[in-house]
């Protein structure tokens, strides 16, 4: 492949050196930047993961799930034969659709923490610019090979560090980090690294375990290491018949076996938002009681954030809902323009 029509080319405007910030230079296996740092194309996917520095005593986890992910890479792809099936899977989940009907044609997306890439490969189909990255090689190597096999053009792999960009501040129009941030030793810290990237009139989308919304799911995972992972019928996407192998699989592991995770709340992010000089836009769930999030929404239209009394509420009945959804909820924010 001649590396001027390579899809890295596209996005090397964009890119700067992990370790210096210095510009990056492209040839047709290997990124070298102005101070003489090089970085490998293997596979076509770059090579820009680095380490970064941390205090002693933050217990620092990036290895750990770094090898986790490489010996169980998430989702399966078990599923997925073509781009059809990939469509018609990804829509029939509500988020994926609304991101889907409602990112604009064109946009230029950032995954941070894309895993296999399914939702990288699947946002791409609609004519949009989309960079996957993650830190684990095996399942950036699942995506790769599955955008390889459909001939999608508009989406790169790349691995990545995301406490250490290899891209520089106000490139993206969307930046989604959906299910990451709470697998790393500082998830704050995560968020700080990547706000950034977003350019003024951008957006940043986030999803986290909920403090509360997570119970259930804390509860299943010490009966199940009590009695050697038996009663795994108590998970209802565990429970479901239809499943193949390597996706049941997949599931169980991520919730139920993953060496490391945090759990949040609504009014902690939005200390994060406003650090970062971000307005909050929604939730999901929505902040404050007795408005439901519904499929008619728009995801990018501002609505109010509740105030203590109200999340607390939400936040509370979490609860219940965190036995089939894993107690998850999505924090979309925008950067102000000027």
């Amino acid at each position: 492949m001649n590396w001027k029509s390579s899809p890295v080319s596209r996005y090397i405007d964009a890119m700067w050196c992990p370790r210096c910030s210095g510009d990056l230079a492209l040839s047709t296996s290997i990124m070298t930047c102005e101070n003489g740092h090089s970085y490998e194309i293997a596979e076509n996917i770059p090579r820009l993961f680095i380490p970064h520095a941390v205090e002693p005593s933050s217990g620092d986890v990036t290895e750990a799930m770094k090898r986790f992910y490489e010996e169980t890479p998430f989702p399966n792809y078990d599923d997925f034969d073509d781009v059809g099936s990939l469509q018609d899977k990804a829509r029939a989940g509500v988020f994926a659709k609304m991101l889907d009907d409602q990112v604009p044609f064109g946009a230029r997306i950032l995954e941070c923490g894309c895993g296999t890439g399914q939702m990288s490969n699947f946002l791409s189909i609609a004519n949009r610019s989309v960079v996957g990255t993650d830190m684990s090689v095996p399942s950036l190597l699942l995506g790769q090979q599955f955008k390889e096999r459909n001939s999608l053009e508009r989406v790169l792999f790349l691995q990545m560090n995301l406490f250490k960009p290899a891209f520089r501040p106000e490139s993206f129009d969307l930046v989604i980090s959906n299910g990451v941030l709470h697998h790393t030793s500082d998830p704050s810290g995560a968020f700080r690294s990547i706000a950034p990237l977003v350019r003024p009139g951008g957006y940043i989308l986030i999803g986290l375990y909920h403090r509360y919304g997570r119970l259930i799911t804390d509860a299943r995972r010490l009966i199940f290491r009590l009695t050697k992972d038996h009663f795994t019928w108590l998970d209802p996407n565990l429970r479901k018949t239809d499943t193949a192998r390597g996706r049941w699989k997949a599931w169980f592991m991520d919730q139920y076996k993953n060496p490391h995770e945090s759990k949040h709340t609504i009014g902690e992010t939005l200390g994060w938002l406003k650090e970062a000089g971000l307005k909050f836009v929604r939730s999901i769930p929505t902040s404050y009681p007795f408005e439901p999030f519904n499929v008619s929404d728009r995801l990018f239209e501002p609505q109010r954030h509740g105030n203590y009394f109200e999340r607390l509420i939400v936040e509370l009945g979490m609860i219940s809902k965190g036995s089939r959804e894993g107690g998850f909820f999505i924090i979309l924010a925008q950067r102000p323009r000027g």
